[in-house]
């Protein structure tokens, strides 16, 4: 009799602990839904994601430890499976925080309006970036990019500086960008580091003396996926997410 007491009192126990994990798991989901933020990036798989202009993930981008890893190596070794990686959905007026961490003498960037179409070779011909980079030290040289104005870590890629705040190389760096109504601001590291209007006629100023300026699409779409480039290095993204404004 006491051994089934035993077994009865453990199987209760066992409901219970179930029970209050899954009430627990259910009120964090009850509160991310509540402050309006929702996790674009799981931790564990690379659903709600793919490849530019293609119907998956390329393999080439791996979960490691809860980020997600541009595997150079593994895109070597099976060719096409590299790619800039894009939201599913689209967004507008939005708030973006996530993390990154770049290899050294790494390039990439969070891209951001891209129009995706079968027509456009690539997402950075229509969508802005928030350049990530190993902008190098004074005594050690990092990606060449790192001595052009408008092209280090944290800069409006190729439009607009920003303050500079950018952790070196290895260690992971909070950015932030917040697009609301034509506003446009980015953060980094806790700090405020750029301003500006999109859409208006300094706008349009601005990316008639860039590279940007061949494609005529760029910079106009008011509405779009998030993106991760893939510029041929190593570079890691975790704690993705977005909240609707």
């Amino acid at each position: 009799m006491k051994t089934i007491a035993l077994f009865i009192a453990a199987g209760a126990a066992l409901s219970l602990t179930a029970y209050t994990t899954k009430t627990s798991m259910q009120a964090t989901n009850m509160q991310a839904t509540q402050d309006g933020w929702t996790n674009l990036f799981d931790g564990k798989t690379t659903k709600g994601w793919h490849t530019y202009n293609k119907k998956e993930a390329g393999k080439a981008w791996q979960i490691e430890n809860g980020a997600l890893h541009l595997d150079t190596l593994a895109k070597k070794q099976n060719s096409g499976s590299g790619g800039d990686l894009v939201t599913d959905e689209e967004f507008d007026n939005f708030d973006l925080k996530l993390e990154w961490k770049i290899s050294p003498k790494g390039n990439s960037g969070v891209i951001f309006f891209i129009h995706e179409d079968p027509k456009i070779g690539e997402s950075y011909e229509t969508g802005m970036e928030m350049q990530v980079l190993d902008n190098g030290t004074p005594t050690r040289l990092g990606h060449p990019d790192g001595k052009l104005y408008t092209h280090r870590a944290g800069d409006l890629y190729d439009l607009l500086a920003a303050k500079e705040v950018a952790k070196p190389q290895g260690e992971w760096n909070a950015a932030e960008i917040v697009a609301k109504n034509g506003k446009l601001d980015f953060y980094l590291n806790g700090q405020h580091t750029l301003s500006t209007t999109m859409w208006d006629e300094n706008w349009r100023q601005m990316i008639a003396i860039s590279k940007f300026k061949q494609w005529l699409g760029f910079g106009t779409f008011k509405k779009g996926r998030i993106g991760l480039q893939d510029h041929g290095n190593e570079v890691w993204y975790r704690n993705i997410k977005i909240k609707k404004l």
